[in-house]
């Protein structure tokens, strides 16, 4: 591995295996990942053979290119197997009761807490309840100092780019910024704050030091 050398390398290995100690008292398990070809090897490693695995709609598994990998060694729930709305809203749910599900995480605080908006709710429904295992695959860029900062992190830069995105005609596609709108077609629809892991050990966090999804 080449030396990391840079501020922002320096900060984040200083400041990730911090973050996995705060996760791991609130009963994650944690991990820290210097770079992202590191990170893919760890979350392979999680994912037990024959597992079958679903995930949420994540820049930064697409970055690392993660779900390649997977279809090569796993069975998959892909909700974009399905050609039409009605059959990827059922592949979600059934997403919801696979083995492995991976996603990202809007933001995590420096104490060890995730934050997540969804707009369907299958991502934040997965990670609260459902699936055996949750693997979350989060770049350092989105670890915040406080849960209120992950909160304005998840809604102001987040939930804007995820609009650019998607192209979903909210005030935010329009401004940039938040408007707190009442639109159907809201990123922010859902909000949740995971505190601790219940049961311990089900949600696993792969910290990367890199920048990496919104």
């Amino acid at each position: 591995m080449n030396e990391r050398t840079t501020p922002m390398e320096k900060r984040y290995d200083k400041l990730g295996p911090r973050v996995v100690e705060a996760l791991k008292r609130r009963h994650f398990e944690a991990f820290y990942c210097p770079t992202g070809e590191e990170a893919v090897q760890k979350v392979l490693s999680l994912i037990p053979a024959g597992d079958t695995v679903a995930w949420g709609g994540s820049a930064t598994l697409a970055q690392l290119g993660i779900i390649e990998k997977v279809k090569q060694s796993n069975p998959v729930i892909d909700r974009n197997d399905a050609p039409t709305r009605e059959g990827q809203q059922e592949l979600m749910r059934k997403a919801l009761l696979s083995d492995t599900y991976l996603m990202s995480s809007n933001a995590i605080s420096e104490d060890g807490q995730l934050y997540n908006i969804d707009g369907n709710g299958n991502r934040v429904a997965a990670l609260v309840f459902g699936p055996k295992s949750v693997i979350v695959v989060a770049g350092m860029n989105k670890v915040t100092k406080t849960i209120a900062d992950a909160e304005v992190r998840a809604r102001s830069i987040a939930a804007p780019l995820n609009a650019q995105r998607f192209q979903h005609e909210n005030p935010c596609l329009a401004t940039g910024t938040c408007a707190d709108c009442l639109s159907q077609t809201s990123i922010c629809a859902s909000m949740v704050r995971t505190r601790i892991c219940r049961p311990a050990g089900k949600i696993k966090v792969v910290l990367v030091g890199e920048t990496l999804g919104f």
